[in-house]
């Protein structure tokens, strides 16, 4: 397991409590410390962590990493061994990029699966990720089924690269939207007076209820801005979602509204924020009041 983040450490700790003879390998090696103190074999580079396994997850923040991890350069060679290798990606990146790399990993002799997923932090904990998994080759999704198995709840098999990528980006279309507006709709509530506790009872009692709401109505409630998916990784997901709808030719009214949004939330220093951060940055824009004529 490459990549121990919000997202990947949880997963790591997930493949370790079922059974996997696991190697974990992180940049800042701190993150390791813990895998190591519980007897785990930790890598002290990509490239070993690599050498040692049969299979290598990738959890990285985006494509210059993966590229990285990879040694692989402008050509597209991969520079890693990974011959008779399954090398899959878990983390969301651009479709073209993940279709170029299906045929570069390939022509290196591995085998490659995409499969992102559907979850935040706590849902990574608790093993209950949808995974959304695409190969060239569907044998290599059956030789990694034991590990899907052990970090999410569902995987939905979705072709060929990149077909699990843009399964992702419209799911995430949908997700962002419904974060940003919760917490839009949370700014209105307690802007215009409301009791923000009966608001979200209302919210919660009846049929806008769903994990989502109860998972960030406590969080918006609190003022409780730790991540769970930051705004950093809502910019970068809901980016790659509106250059994909460009090239597509398609018009995506608020998805284009919530990359201005969350790029804005990114340049005022929320980054690291919970994607309900995105509240300090609404909070700060004030609309003056309009007046008769």
């Amino acid at each position: 397991m490459i990549g121990l983040g919000v997202m990947g450490e949880p997963m790591a700790w997930n493949l370790a409590k079922a059974g996997f003879a696991l190697t974990v390998h992180n940049r800042s090696s701190a993150r390791c410390e813990p895998f190591r103190a519980a007897g785990i074999a930790v890598a002290d580079t990509a490239r070993d962590a690599i050498a040692r396994s049969e299979a290598v997850v990738l959890m990285l923040p985006n494509d210059r990493e993966m590229d990285r991890v990879l040694e692989r350069g402008p050509d597209g060679r991969v520079g890693v061994p990974i011959e008779g290798k399954i090398v899959v990606t878990m983390c969301t990146v651009a479709p073209a990029y993940s279709q170029a790399l299906a045929a570069d990993v390939a022509a290196a002799g591995g085998r490659y699966v995409e499969a992102p997923v559907s979850g935040s932090r706590k849902p990574a904990e608790a093993a209950q990720l949808v995974i959304m998994a695409a190969a060239a080759d569907p044998t290599a999704i059956d030789g990694v089924e034991p590990i899907f198995a052990a970090l999410g709840k569902a995987t939905i098999r979705c072709g060929q690269p990149p077909g699990a990528m843009r399964m992702k980006l419209a799911n995430n279309l949908l997700l962002i939207a419904m974060f940003e507006a919760v917490t839009e709709a949370t700014h209105f509530a307690r802007g215009i007076g409301l009791d923000l506790d009966q608001f979200f009872e209302i919210v919660l009692a009846g049929p806008m209820a769903n994990d989502l709401y109860r998972g960030k109505a406590p969080k918006l409630l609190a003022g409780d801005f730790s991540q769970q998916a930051s705004v950093k990784t809502v910019a970068e997901v809901i980016r790659l979602i509106c250059e994909e709808a460009r090239r597509a030719g398609l018009s995506t009214p608020v998805a284009a509204t919530n990359e201005k949004l969350f790029a804005e939330a990114v340049r005022a220093g929320l980054g690291d924020d919970d994607v309900v951060g995105v509240l300090k940055l609404l909070e700060r824009s004030r609309v003056p009041e309009a007046t008769a004529d």
